[in-house]
Formats: C-alpha cells, structure tokens, sequence
C-alpha cells in the first residue's frame, strides 16, 4: 500500500514538472512571438513602393505576355489583382476571384440588413 502511495508522489511530481516546463516553453515561445513583432514595424505602403513592386512583377511576368493590373472593389473598399494576357487583353486570373468578393460583399450586405433591422 505504501509503494502506491509513494509511487502516486513521484508520478504527480513528474506530472507538475512536465507541466512547468511546458508552461516556460510557451513563456519563451510568446517571448519570441513579442520579440519578433517588435522588430519588424509596420510600415504604411506608400503609392511609389507598390508601383515599384508591380513594375518589377510586370518585368518578371513580360516572358510570359502577362502583366498584373490592380483593380478596386467598390463594395469592399479593397483591391484584387488581375493577370491579363497582353496579346487578347483577356483577364487570366483574378485574386482572389471577383465573384467570390461579390459573394462576400453580398453576405456581408444581408447581415448588415438583418442585424440592423429593427424587429
């Protein structure tokens, strides 16, 4: 009887200890989380920088007759990009999809009328 009892000690013991050191690991690992967001700031992006980048990603883009076109969403207030085919002027692909921002905005609409709706 004594064993189980001096046995069920040590076992919480190396319950608790297991349990403190994975309580330290996730202190450091937020530590680091903190850490990390501290250094890199957020810097506003700026209408020279994105056109820069997108002039870049066109020159990348040029070997494949494509070129990026930033489009805004009236209803969203936000932009997606649109892959367009130089030679047909055609779009090739829309990120994210038009439609799945309309879907979005559509919903976002209908909650908006149930929520403020006056019952």
């Amino acid at each position: 009887m004594i064993d189980k009892v001096t046995g069920g000690i040590s076992g919480v013991q190396s319950f608790t200890r297991l349990e403190n050191q994975a309580s330290e690991e996730v202190k450091q690992i937020q530590a680091q989380e903190r850490q990390h967001e501290e250094t890199t700031t957020k810097e506003p992006v700026t209408k020279e920088k994105m056109e820069d980048v997108v002039h870049g990603m066109n020159e990348f883009m040029s070997t494949s007759n494509t070129h990026l076109k930033f489009e805004f969403h009236d209803k969203l207030k936000e932009y997606y990009v649109t892959i367009v085919d130089d030679r047909t002027q055609e779009i090739v692909k829309e990120i994210p999809a038009k439609r799945i921002l309309d879907m979005h905005a559509a919903m976002t609409e209908f909650v908006g009328l149930m929520v403020d709706k006056k019952v």
